[in-house]
């Protein structure tokens, strides 16, 4: 029983050291397939003298086998596309090469499935040619079985749908609501000043000024570790950051800054707030009356409400 329980630390160990010395996720604890492989080779009788497979089999022969039992899983659904209303669904993305790429998905009844992603690095993405990569999926889940293709709103996508519509009459092309969203929402938390855009701006500008003041306060706290900490002091959550990549981010920000507004109003009526603003008088000076504004406040539940 001594020599089990030795037995076992030591293969913890040996376990935990593939974690640290590859930087694994410990997450990837979490996988059923990690701990069924263990369990398996632990309990099976057959397997004495058993070694895991290596770099090559892993990169080969065992994705090959790996994708064709995917492929046989993914079947089913496939059969099931024949009436049942496939949404081709494309967008554009960059990976971590920086390579562009435009990805498409099934979606039907029966669930998602991704169906390719093509590299478009050196091509000219035009109306015509995204029109023939989603031409192409089109055929080869079959034109009977689809009935749109969502694309995002961007003008060279919407011309690139009318084509598709031209070619196959009973496929509508319909814009990424997600997408059209983030263009109202651009329009409302960035509105541009320019003659077509005159009316919006002059309603929508004091938005941006607001949302410019809550980005200013959280860069003032976070950029100086010790604001940063006399707010962690006051707040029990942490101030986001969240990637600008769509005006939606805004929204978050806001909605965060009222959940931690108590925190922000304890930290500069806090006696430390003085000593740590010599370095910048003139932004401290600038975030505290903000904070301490009931009308700042009130603005920020206003735009909250209505987006």
């Amino acid at each position: 029983m001594a020599f089990n329980v030795q037995a076992r630390q030591d293969l913890d160990s040996e376990i935990a050291r593939m974690f640290y010395s590859s930087g694994l996720a410990f997450s990837l604890a979490k996988n059923p397939y990690y701990i069924r492989s263990y369990t398996r080779a632990a309990n099976s009788k057959h397997l004495a003298g058993y070694v895991p497979p290596g770099y090559n089999a892993l990169r080969t022969t065992l994705l090959a086998k790996e994708r064709r039992h995917i492929e046989g899983l993914l079947e089913p659904l496939k059969m099931a596309w024949k009436g049942k209303d496939v949404s081709i669904v494309s967008d554009g993305w960059t990976d971590a090469q920086r390579r562009p790429l435009i990805n498409f998905m099934a979606a039907s009844e029966g669930g998602p499935m991704f169906l390719s992603a093509v590299n478009c690095e050196g091509e000219y993405k035009d109306k015509y040619f995204i029109c023939n990569l989603l031409k192409e999926v089109i055929l080869s889940v079959g034109p009977q079985n689809v009935v749109q293709v969502i694309t995002d709103n961007a003008p060279v996508c919407r011309s690139a749908g009318l084509l598709i519509e031209n070619q196959f009459p009973q496929i509508f092309w319909t814009p990424c609501v997600v997408h059209t969203l983030n263009l109202a929402l651009k329009n409302i938390c960035a509105a541009k000043n320019t003659q077509a855009n005159a009316e919006t701006y002059e309603e929508c500008s004091w938005i941006t000024e607001v949302i410019g003041d809550v980005m200013a306060i959280k860069n003032f706290i976070v950029n100086h570790f010790m604001r940063l900490s006399m707010f962690n002091a006051n707040s029990q959550l942490k101030l986001l950051s969240v990637a600008e990549t769509r005006f939606a981010s805004s929204i978050i920000m806001l909605k965060r800054f009222n959940l931690i507004k108590q925190g922000l109003l304890n930290m500069v009526v806090s006696p430390n707030w003085a000593n740590y603003r010599e370095d910048d008088v003139q932004k401290a000076s600038f975030v505290k009356e903000k904070i301490l504004n009931d009308l700042w406040w009130d603005n920020i539940d206003y735009i909250i409400a209505f987006t």
